[in-house]
């Protein structure tokens, strides 16, 4: 078997990193959404961890409850954010082939989400 060269494997990079940059474009107008409360509290994000909607049920806020609503934003917003990851994740592992996710911690990419 013959060895692909230099220049064979700089291809390959290139193609992935336009790849990457395609799917992480694409990722801003993916959505995913957290709840938290019995859905009283919904936060929705893009796929760049971005939080670009909260909703919350009326009757909690009339509630006097500053505590629980604070508690219950934080939690749907961090489910929210959470899902995020696990989609860019996801979206960036079939564009490499799963690769990016196999690298050591010392070897991965800041700003990848991987």
């Amino acid at each position: 078997m013959q060895n692909p060269g230099i220049g064979f494997l700089v291809k390959q990079a290139q193609k992935m990193q336009e790849e990457i940059s395609r799917i992480k474009q694409e990722l801003v107008n993916m959505k995913v959404t957290g709840s938290a409360g019995g859905g009283m509290v919904v936060a929705t994000a893009n796929g760049r961890q971005q939080i670009i909607d909260i909703k919350i049920d009326s009757e909690l806020i009339r509630s006097d409850d500053t505590e629980m609503l604070e508690e219950l934003v934080v939690a749907a917003v961090n489910q929210a954010l959470d899902r995020s990851q696990e989609l860019a994740n996801e979206q960036l592992n079939k564009a490499t082939g799963g690769i990016l996710s196999n690298l050591p911690d010392s070897l991965k990419i800041p700003g990848l989400g991987i």
